[in-house]
């Protein structure tokens, strides 16, 4: 009677396990990732209301937005879309790296850059009010060193370390990428 029961047994179980549903694996709270490419360049911007000032050896994580529809894969990206990436070092400045996009509530996978946003002399070292600052500095280090050295501080001295402090104030100033507030960055589909 044991026998009977014991191979009986796997009939009974196994029609059961044959009958439940497979589910998928999911992941609560994560947007599915699909990969899209853009039929044509996206362009976008940072937003904001200030410059954005980076040293042009640095690699920085930034979000930005569309600011016109595009399309891809016959998917209409809105205005706003976030594109997710960020600024990297290459030669002259940085280019702009997309990896993803959340469209509509869904992360795609992306790959677009930007062309290279050339380096300029830190604007905020060469403006007029810094350049003043390094002249001021100049002429009193020459009226120092014309009183220590030419036995007294005389005009010659303290015109000399003005001009001497603004140039060696402009030269000397680092270079960076100025990314104004609405600044179109745009990135062509790899």
């Amino acid at each position: 009677m044991k026998r009977i029961l014991l191979s009986a047994l796997p009939l009974l179980v196994f029609p059961v396990l044959a009958v439940a549903p497979v589910q998928a694996q999911t992941r609560p709270n994560q947007p599915a990732i699909f990969v899209q490419t853009p039929t044509g360049p996206v362009r976008a911007t940072l937003g904001g209301d200030k410059p954005l000032y980076l040293n042009n050896d640095t690699t920085y994580e930034y979000t930005l937005r569309t600011e016109v529809a595009t399309s891809a894969n016959g998917i209409t990206w809105p205005v706003g879309t976030l594109i997710r990436g960020q600024f990297e070092p290459v030669q002259g400045g940085l280019r702009y790296v997309a990896t993803s996009a959340e469209v509509n509530g869904r992360v795609v996978t992306l790959r677009a850059v930007s062309d290279t946003l050339h380096d300029v002399k830190d604007p905020r070292e060469t403006g007029a009010g810094a350049i003043l600052t390094d002249a001021a500095i100049g002429a009193a280090g020459g009226a120092v060193i014309g009183g220590i050295l030419g036995g007294g501080i005389g005009i010659g001295e303290v015109i000399g370390g003005a001009a001497a402090g603004a140039v060696i104030g402009n030269v000397t100033a680092q270079r960076v990428v100025v990314i104004e507030p609405n600044q179109s960055i745009v990135l062509t589909p790899q």
